[in-house]
């Protein structure tokens, strides 16, 4: 399969949106404490050191770094090198590049479902869409939250980076479609995670800029906290504590990019500690390159166990997402996901609209449809007048930037139940690892999917969103053109245009929301600290069982606020 090919059909499930250029004087924050891991001493010494500077990581330790001596390692590079990249009209190019310097680094499942791993400084923060909204009250109460805490820690958050999105026709449009279809109550604006339709935030400013968890570090002491980009760190090192007949992290090996090794160790002290913020791939990836993990995987491959800990890259999961793209007779605005509806029977609604494409994308996108439409069978499966309006986005991608004349309406599934695993393919820490999230093994995943399929049909056969479809284009003539698609390199199945459940098994992709691998309860305990270590935590979404709300970025800035208080109000109590 042609890999632009199936890049193109990535960015349209996910809903990359891009706005026109806009004119606009944005003026990166100046951190005189970020440089390049190539000016890093061959020795550093510092009370915590945290693995990954990503959306936990930045809050973590901005929070730490005011009661301790700080060092973040960051494998990837720094948002504000060009402003414009995490401008939203430079979107695309900033989830999808797929250069070694990108901001995104490339992988496909087991489950043949294409993904990323964030790879900057701000983490999934600096290439998600952008979605902003709280975890329920029963989720920080089920966690074991302080919810003053956390209350406290979103709100910290929310006013550096966090803004009211403004609801144009597109999006008004969804939402009342979802109370036509019976998402109710409609809930207004607000951050919290209620039953029924409502408008959620954005880390999108009014000018299109976007607010990252690294904007969180204008928070930190800059006199006690050094963040080295593309920093890469090799393993944790570990010796032995005779006192608590247990191994205790003591520092890690990183290298920069001219490959030179560097060393980073904790000052010897009781409360001062490592701390693997890497993400639900890294962070499991990196406790097993390390020596932490099945002992028997491990020693296939060469690696020293240092303790056998089985539950490690167990529990990964991966909210599926299943889409209709909506071709529009009228021109609609350029909007990243602002409304949503949260359903009770377990399923999360959400929209997209005026896709739109660089210069960088144009070439790799010419002839796409042509491609579709030239294939055999396919021009005598729809009707003319479906193929007319997708020759609007044939002609569309002749010109250098393209424009999608309409949306979609996501469906992501709450959880999932559906869990899988992350196994080393080598020993080398920039290799992705082999992930497998066992998409709808769960049939109540499945139930789900079904039904929030059936309310996206609802929603655009509302009379609210009448305006935006063809009158004389079928919900089958959208379902028809989705299978025909490669959304994914799973088999596609004859029924799957006439079986919804079969529709969500042949066309599920990735809605990026990774958890998993680090489990609170299995891995680590209720502090994050891992279980039968000295000296190491792992906080971030790796140690969830279930997605938090409907977007998780929120909780895992939160996460890291809150942590980073609790950890540094024992160390001053002290």
């Amino acid at each position: 399969m042609d890999w632009f090919l199936a890049q193109f059909i990535w960015v349209i499930l996910a809903g990359s949106l891009l706005f026109n250029a806009l004119s606009y004087s944005y003026k990166a924050p100046m951190y005189t404490f970020i440089k390049e891991a190539t000016f890093a001493p061959p020795i550093l010494t510092y009370d915590y050191i945290v693995i990954g500077g990503g959306t936990c990581g930045c809050p973590l330790a901005a929070t730490l770094s005011q009661g301790g001596k700080v060092l973040v390692l960051e494998r990837g590079g720094s948002p504000y090198t060009n402003p414009e990249q995490i401008n939203i009209h430079n979107f695309v190019n900033a989830l999808f590049n797929i250069s070694p310097s990108s901001f995104s680094q490339v992988f496909i499942s087991t489950d043949g479902v294409y993904n990323t791993r964030a790879r900057v400084l701000g983490g999934g923060s600096v290439v998600g869409a952008g979605f902003y909204s709280r975890a329920s009250y029963k989720y920080i109460r089920e966690f074991g939250w302080n919810e003053t805490l956390a209350r406290s820690s979103y709100e910290w958050v929310e006013k550096k980076v966090v803004f009211e999105p403004s609801m144009l026709q597109w999006q008004s449009a969804v939402r009342d479609g979802l109370l036509e279809a019976g998402i109710l109550p409609y809930n207004g604006f607000t951050f919290d995670h209620v039953y029924g339709t409502k408008v959620g935030g954005t880390i999108f400013d009014k000018e299109g800029h976007k607010h990252t968890a690294a904007d969180l570090l204008e928070y930190a002491d800059p006199k006690r906290i050094s963040v080295y980009l593309h920093a890469t760190v090799q393993k944790i090192l570990f010796k032995w504590n005779a006192e608590k007949g247990r191994p205790q992290a003591y520092g890690v090996i990183f290298k920069d990019t001219l490959g030179i090794i560097h060393r980073a160790y904790i000052i010897s002290k009781v409360d001062n500690e490592i701390i693997v913020s890497a993400g639900a791939i890294g962070s499991p990836q990196l406790l097993m390159l390390s020596g932490i993990g099945p002992a028997n995987h491990l020693k296939a491959l060469g690696i020293q166990v240092v303790m056998d800990q089985p539950f490690v890259g167990q529990g990964m999961a991966d909210s599926p997402k299943n889409v209709l793209v909506v071709p529009s007779p009228l021109p609609v605005e350029l909007s990243v996901i602002e409304t949503v509806g949260i359903t009770k029977f377990g399923s999360f609604i959400q929209a997209l609209s005026g896709l739109s494409f660089g210069y960088s994308f144009s070439d790799k996108l010419r002839g796409i449809f042509e491609l579709l439409s030239n294939q055999s069978g396919i021009s005598s499966k729809f009707r003319p007048e479906t193929m007319e309006s997708f020759a609007d986005i044939i002609r569309s991608l002749t010109n250098p930037i393209f424009k999608f004349k309409g949306g979609m309406i996501v469906e992501k599934v709450m959880g999932p139940r559906s869990t899988g695993h992350l196994e080393l393919l080598t020993t080398n820490p920039n290799d992705n690892p082999s992930v497998t999230f066992n998409y709808f093994k769960d049939p109540e995943d499945l139930r789900m999917c079904v039904e929030g399929m059936k309310t996206i049909i609802n929603v655009i056969n509302s009379k609210a969103f009448s305006r935006f479809r063809y009158k004389n284009m079928p919900i089958q003539a959208l379902i028809d053109l989705m299978l025909l698609l490669p959304v994914n390199l799973r088999p596609k199945h004859p029924n799957a245009a006439f079986s919804l459940e079969q529709y969500c098994i042949d066309t599920v992709s990735t809605i990026w929301h990774y958890h998993g691998g680090c489990q609170s309860g299995k891995v680590v305990d209720h502090n994050y600290k891992v279980i039968g270590v000295e000296a190491l935590r792992v906080i971030d979404g790796s140690t969830f069982y279930r997605t938090p709300g409907t977007n998780p970025q929120a909780t895992i800035m939160m996460i890291g606020r809150y942590m980073g208080q609790q950890i540094i109000n024992k160390r001053l109590s002290q």
